[in-house]
This record gives structure tokens, C-alpha cells and sequence, in this order.
């Protein structure tokens, strides 16, 4: 278990004060993958590196597993950080060392014996899939295989946390998912909570539980993810969402009356409610952008389309009903900015209750 309260920090620089933190509240449960997400100078990274200490706060609290971190000593709080393995873009990996001597490096510090040493290295190096690479030089890796090593490392101590630092923004996409669906599998084999810091939603969204969307040093949202896919409150959540959602496509064109944003979760992404609409109303959808995913167990669908026909309303009217949320986009704007919110949506019809 993580939990944040009221966290705030301001580094002190020579041209001035900065402000990475203001009164940031956040709780992850145990076995929970979390996802931070903002943009650059949000407050992510200060903000998990709060969690393991590597930076205190000026005020405010910071347990892990039901310990305030910030009231222990020195020597105690490096016992605890033994517990919160760490990765991040870069690797941070010795150069000069093999990969079974940069696994094994946290192991040494700890005093543990050489025999038992390289059944623990052996054994991570079978969960990160790199049996092959025990005696190679980081030099001669892949970006990918460079973050398994990481992956590793940070495990080697047994920890309940791992904190991934923008661990995958250094890699292609196609390596990118591979290492997202490792971690998430580790998660669930060591029941280990992971929090992970993007700063794109497609990050996001392939690997976690819950997300906490940051903007200007503030936690600003934060619920599990498919509430906040079909239900964000801040235009900055919508934004993130968006560029998966056909932003681009409003962008470049211009259109004389409004479209819709439909979103369909749960149960209403798999049933065939458009089908309904056109043979009970009589209208012509035409479907400008279409995706359909699964966040986590639960489908989530979205579509962004233009409704002809005299009985537009009663159709839209009848989409509102069945629980799909409904969202009108205006000519002038696309759906990220100042688009109207046209009906209450899934989340508060309350179709999550299953997810």
C-alpha cells in the first residue's frame, strides 16, 4: 500500500523558486498498477520520488505498507528502500559490468553470499526472459533488453514496490508493449504494486489498474481507468484520452453542424445499439472515427460520428437511454477543448459496477 497525504515541495534555485508539488493526495492499494500521467514540469517524477525518499517533502506525509517514511532515521530508511525497486528511462546500467554483475550489484550490498548470489541472479534472469545474455556487456544490448537488466536489478531484493520512472520512453513502440506486458506480468506473479509515470496515455492505458492525471504540480483526477476513460472531468484528462480518439481527424477538418463523441462501455460496446438506432429512426450515421479496446477485463469503445436525418434527436435521445455516453462536438472546437457535455454519461448511469 502507497498513500500521499498532502505532499507538497519547492526547489530552490538560484533563478527562483520551483513548485513541483502543491498538497498532492494519492492512495494505491496494494497490487495495484498506477499510472501518473502529465506533461513535462507536471510534477511526476518529484512526486515518485517521494515514494522511496529519494526526495523528501516540505510538508506533508508518505507511507508505504503503513509506514511514515518520512519519520525514520537514516539507517532505517535504507532498510525500507530495499523494498522499492526502481527503473527508469535510461537503464542506469554499469557500463563495465556483465549483466549478471549489474543484477547482482544491490545483492552485494546487502552481504548476501556468493552461492546464493547467483541462484537469485539465475532466477531473475529466467523472469526477464534474457537466460542468454548472463555474460554480455550492456554495450552489446538492445534498448529493450537493456531495460529487462534494469527490470532485474530492481528486483533483486525482493521489493513490494516498483516505481517506473518514463521506463519506456526511450524505446520503439513495438519494444515498448513487450516491456509494459512484462512488468505486468510481474506484477501479478510477485503481487507487487507498480506505479508507473508516463506521459502518454497509450502507456497508460496497456498496463494499468487506476490512473492520476498531474497539471501544474497538482493531482488534478484520479479514479480507476475505465471510469476516467468514459467519464474525465478536466479538459487535460480529455486531452491525454484524445490522442488515441481521432484528434487529429477533428483537427485537420472542419464541419458545419456538430458531430458526436459515443462512448460504450462494458456490455453497450458489444451490443449492436447503432444497428437499433438506424432501423427504429431512420437516420444515416456516418462513422468518422471507430476504436475499440479492453482496459484491463472491461470493453471500451468510442466513435465520433455525424448523424443525418429528420429524427436526429429522438436517436441520439435513445443512445442516451441505453447508457452510452453521449458528447456533442461544436464546429468550431474538436472534442479535447471546449466541447459540450450533452447527456450524463455510462460512469453515472453506473455501469461500472461490474468492471
Amino acid at each position: 500500500m502507497i498513500k500521499l497525504e498532502n505532499v507538497s515541495k519547492t526547489f530552490h534555485t538560484e533563478s527562483g523558486d520551483v513548485v513541483a508539488l502543491k498538497d498532492c493526495s494519492l492512495h494505491i492499494p496494494a497490487g495495484e498498477i498506477c499510472g501518473v500521467i502529465g506533461y513535462s514540469g507536471a510534477g511526476k517524477s518529484t512526486l515518485v520520488r517521494l515514494i522511496n525518499m529519494l526526495e523528501k517533502p516540505d510538508s506533508g506525509k508518505v507511507f508505504v505498507n503503513g509506514q511514515d517514511l518520512s519519520a525514520l532515521s537514516k539507517k532505517d530508511l535504507l532498510k525500507a528502500r530495499q523494498k522499492i525497486g526502481m527503473i527508469f528511462q535510461h537503464f542506469n546500467l554499469l557500463q563495465s559490468a556483465t549483466v549478471f554483475d549489474n543484477i547482482a550489484a544491490p545483492l552485494k550490498n546487502i552481504g548476501l553470499n556468493r552461492h546464493d548470489t547467483e541462484v537469485k541472479v539465475k532466477s531473475l534472469l529466467e523472469l526477464v526472459g534474457l537466460t542468454d545474455k548472463t555474460y554480455a556487456y550492456p554495450s552489446q544490448l538492445s534498448g529493450g533488453q537493456k531495460q529487462r537488466v534494469a527490470i532485474a536489478r530492481a528486483l533483486s531484493c525482493d521489493p513490494h514496490i516498483l516505481l517506473c520512472d518514463e521506463a519506456t520512453s526511450a524505446l520503439d513502440p513495438n519494444t515498448t508493449g513487450q516491456i509494459l506486458d512484462l512488468i505486468k506480468d510481474i506484477s501479478a506473479k510477485l503481487s507487487l504494486s507498480v506505479v508507473v509515470i508516463a506521459h502518454q496515455m497509450e502507456v497508460i492505458k496497456a498496463i494499468c489498474n487506476n490512473v492520476a492525471v498531474m497539471d501544474n504540480a497538482r493531482i488534478v483526477e484520479h479514479g480507476d481507468i475505465v471510469s476516467l476513460f468514459s467519464n474525465p472531468k478536466e479538459e487535460i484528462t480529455k486531452e491525454f484520452i484524445a490522442q488515441g480518439e481521432g484528434k487529429n481527424f477533428l483537427a485537420e477538418n472542419k464541419y458545419n453542424r456538430a458531430l458526436y463523441k459515443l462512448t460504450f462501455v462494458g456490455e453497450a460496446a458489444e451490443t449492436p445499439y447503432m444497428s437499433e438506432m438506424i432501423e427504429r429512426f431512420h437516420v444515416k450515421p456516418n462513422i468518422l472515427f471507430g476504436n475499440i479496446q479492453r482496459l484491463g477485463q472491461t470493453p471500451f469503445g468510442s466513435l465520433i460520428l455525424d448523424i443525418e436525418g429528420e429524427n436526429r434527436a429522438a436517436a441520439v435521445e435513445f443512445l442516451k437511454e441505453t447508457g452510452i455516453g453521449v458528447e456533442v462536438i461544436s464546429p468550431e472546437n474538436n472534442f479535447t477543448g471546449n466541447s459540450q457535455s450533452f447527456t450524463e454519461t455510462a460512469a453515472e448511469k453506473g455501469v461500472f459496477e461490474n468492471a
